[in-house]
């Protein structure tokens, strides 16, 4: 398997498709799942000609398991030795759900400053911050996160079926066509990872302030999110990241769930390839 050491000593494990020469793009997932969830975005661009690059989380897929460094910082830091081992330049993030934010993160601490970054994509992704607070009155009430908590700590594999099978893909509208391979796609990608980081993992999406980063972020970036998203509410997230950003472009899927990536990659795909060309 092809890794990278991290500075304290975590095996982080990525993939590295495509001409070695070609324009990079770097793909951040959400939780609690792995790079496999990027599957229909990477064939894609690989196609395209696009060196096509993606990791696992740390504490996720086939990363170290390690009980330590559950935070936005050490995510970025991760998805940093990442870039800087393959020494990626001109790159393309792209991140979904929590790891929007963790791309978000990246650029605006690692990437950016080291003017390693062309754009940056964020689609259905947590900033600029998910809980409610008395600064951010339109959040969710820190007790929806308590119970995602309490889900998780009572029956891991239950609830990693329960929850792609209904929010995340919108499998629980009214006439909505539901995948059972893509449900047990999400928890094999959920199982394959470790109960104290997905567990640590709900803090860090949930309660990361994200506003600092999306100020200082100046290089393009197209805000992507289903106004149907039961997992991101788009009110308190797109809505507000695209505001805050120097240089964003905000669309907004009509009726499109959180994880449309996988069930309407036919859509996706295109836009990012047009805002990247762009």
């Amino acid at each position: 398997m092809s890794t990278v050491t991290t500075k304290d000593g975590l095996e982080i494990f990525y993939k590295d498709w495509g001409p070695k020469s070609a324009q990079p793009i770097m793909f951040h997932h959400g939780w609690p799942l792995s790079s496999d969830d990027w599957d229909a975005q990477m064939l894609f661009f690989l196609e395209k000609g696009y060196r096509v690059v993606a990791h696992d989380r740390r504490g996720h897929g086939r990363s170290t398991q390690v009980g330590d460094g559950h935070d936005m910082d050490h995510y970025a830091a991760d998805a940093a030795a990442v870039v800087e081992h393959l020494d990626l330049r001109n790159a393309i993030h792209v991140g979904h759900s929590t790891g929007g934010g963790e791309a978000t993160h990246y650029v605006a601490r690692h990437g950016q400053p080291q003017g390693r970054v062309a754009k940056l994509v964020i689609i259905g992704a947590v900033p600029p911050l998910m809980v409610k607070t008395d600064a951010n009155p339109g959040g969710l009430p820190i007790e929806v996160f308590d119970g995602l908590r309490q889900q998780l700590a009572a029956n891991r594999a239950q609830f990693y079926y329960d929850l792609p099978a209904g929010p995340f893909y919108g499998f629980n509208r009214p006439g909505a066509k539901v995948s059972e391979p893509v449900i047990n796609n999400w928890w094999r990608q959920g199982m394959m990872g470790g109960a104290k980081a997905h567990y640590d993992g709900i803090k860090v999406f949930s309660e990361t302030d994200f506003t600092e980063d999306l100020k200082i972020i100046t290089v393009p970036t197209f805000v992507m999110h289903g106004d149907d998203d039961q997992i991101v509410p788009i009110a308190a997230s797109a809505l507000l990241s695209s505001k805050l950003l120097q240089n964003g472009t905000l669309k907004v899927y009509e009726n499109l769930p959180h994880g449309m990536c996988t069930t309407h990659a036919d859509i996706i795909n295109p836009d990012i390839l047009a805002f990247i060309k762009d």
